[in-house]
């Protein structure tokens, strides 16, 4: 009889762990699963990040220098300095 307890408790913790292996909190496909987002929340925080660091140099330029002003004022607003001529080219 003691001789046949030990495998049959050895092959039950067996399938437990593979059990767990396969279904449980730290389960392959729930890992993968959370890996592909990691992924994709990586990537969305790069292009965040990108976005935030041209922002960040625009408010640089903003605070340094007129230049992005001028710039702005004449491509969103379409203004002209005195003496100068506007040109619209449509295709």
């Amino acid at each position: 009889m003691r001789n046949r307890l030990v495998p049959v408790l050895l092959i039950a913790l067996l399938v437990i762990l593979h059990g767990q292996l396969w279904f449980g909190r730290g389960s392959v496909p729930n890992v993968s699963k959370l890996q592909s987002e990691l992924d994709e929340q990586k990537g969305k925080n790069a292009k965040a990040s990108l976005a935030n660091d041209r922002l960040s140099e625009e408010i640089r330029d903003l605070k340094e220098g007129l230049e992005i002003v001028e710039e702005k004022a004449r491509g969103e607003l379409g203004m002209v300095k005195n003496n100068e001529i506007f040109v619209q080219i449509t295709k």
